[in-house]
């Protein structure tokens, strides 16, 4: 379903607002250009909630049809969204640290805050028993928490070197927590403990040799798990493949390298349907996605003129105006990572300028000291002797 969110789900805001502050209301108002930052997607697919940079909070139910609940306001931008497994709850994580709590039975309830960081959430998931909320931030961290009193702290996750930017509970695993971070590496967890099981440097399996930047730019985008459990999918922005992961459920935490798909263009998003096919969304009209099944130990790609896959395309191509204007946009990350300074080339660059100045200091001062005497010789004046 594609729907247009911009002008329709304004209106609510403008007729509430004479409950808000001018300068609130304003701020919502001349601020965003309806760009959708997140959205989730129920366990059972019955609901939808997306958030966008008016820093509105929309809920969809899509059965029987697709309908519109309600439209509620965050204080600050989201990064990330999730709904519990009982579907009572929806947490929004923002860019601020903090995560609200928005009722899905009662949705005019305003939300209520649960936790904060302090640093920029880029996202949050849950345990499948809805006990655990677990959080990561730009500063390396992964936070457990109770969901029930997030502020009892039950682990945290250590050990990456920059942002955390995705974290996937894998199917099959619920005690096993994965996490993808801008340092690019993935990493496996006991998150109930903080304990690090397994650690996979992603940079190993890019074909993108010739770029001397790689290392700075690899950050995991996206991790996702196949239904059967068997298989994990990493995609990293910007790096035209994906990585995929057979689980070893005879070894604790520990994944297989499987095998790279390469693909024509760098890929905006994938997931896994209920049959554990692959499909891949590339940021071309043409070429717009990829369905891959797996088969024979290998993960083959179908043939365009598989009846789902067509189907797929010509929908996507028909809505390409939807998709266009979000072409060649700047990484999301970029801004992100920290800024390392050569501190001691520029400490010994000053130690060498403060030498230097001392030395001309030094030699103008001997310099002048001659000069000052034969002065004050030369202009005394002799003592009269009469």
């Amino acid at each position: 379903m594609f729907c247009a969110f911009g002008a329709a789900e304004r209106k609510p805001k403008e007729a509430d607002g004479d409950n808000k502050s001018a300068g609130e209301g304003s701020e919502e108002k001349d601020s965003g250009s309806d760009k959708i930052l997140a959205f989730a997607i129920s366990a059972s697919g019955k609901h939808v909630a997306l958030s966008d940079d008016h820093k509105r909070l929309v809920l969809f139910c899509t059965e029987p049809s697709w309908q519109c609940i309600s439209t509620r306001w965050v204080v600050r931008r989201c990064t990330s969204l999730v709904f519990t497994q009982a579907e009572d709850e929806v947490f929004v994580a923002d860019k601020s640290g903090d995560v609200y709590s928005f009722s899905v039975l009662e949705p005019q309830k305003p939300g209520e805050l649960k936790l904060g960081h302090l640093s920029m959430l880029l996202d949050v998931t849950l345990s499948p028993d809805d006990r655990y909320i677990i959080t990561a931030d730009r500063d390396e961290k992964i936070r457990v928490s109770f969901r029930r009193s997030p502020y009892n702290i039950q682990a945290f996750c250590l050990g990456h070197r920059e942002f955390v930017s995705a974290l996937l509970v894998p199917v099959g695993h619920p005690d096993w927590l994965l996490s993808g971070s801008g340092d690019g590496t993935m990493k496996v967890w006991h998150y109930e403990s903080g304990r690090r099981l397994h650690s996979v440097d992603l940079r190993q399996f890019t074909l993108d040799s010739e770029n001397t930047d790689t290392e700075k730019r690899f950050a995991v985008s996206r991790i996702i798990s196949s239904p059967d459990g068997k298989h994990i999918a990493v995609q990293c922005e910007r790096f035209p493949s994906v990585q995929l992961f057979a689980v070893d459920s005879g070894t604790e935490g520990c994944l297989s390298p499987a095998e790279t798909l390469v693909l024509p263009n760098a890929p905006w998003d994938m997931t896994f349907d209920s049959q554990n096919q692959l499909w891949v969304l590339l940021e071309t009209e043409d070429v717009n996605v990829l369905l891959y099944q797996y088969s024979e130990q290998h993960w083959k790609l179908c043939d365009s003129e598989t009846p789902e896959l067509r189907r797929v395309t010509e929908v996507l191509q028909a809505q390409w105006n939807i998709f266009k204007g979000s072409v060649g946009l700047e990484s999301l990350f970029k801004h992100l990572y920290k800024v390392n300074f050569d501190n001691m080339a520029s400490y010994l660059q000053k130690k060498q300028e403060r030498l230097e100045q001392e030395s001309r200091k030094r030699a103008a001062a001997n310099g002048s000291k001659p000069n000052k005497r034969s002065k004050t010789q030369s202009g005394a004046v002799p003592e009269s002797t009469s």
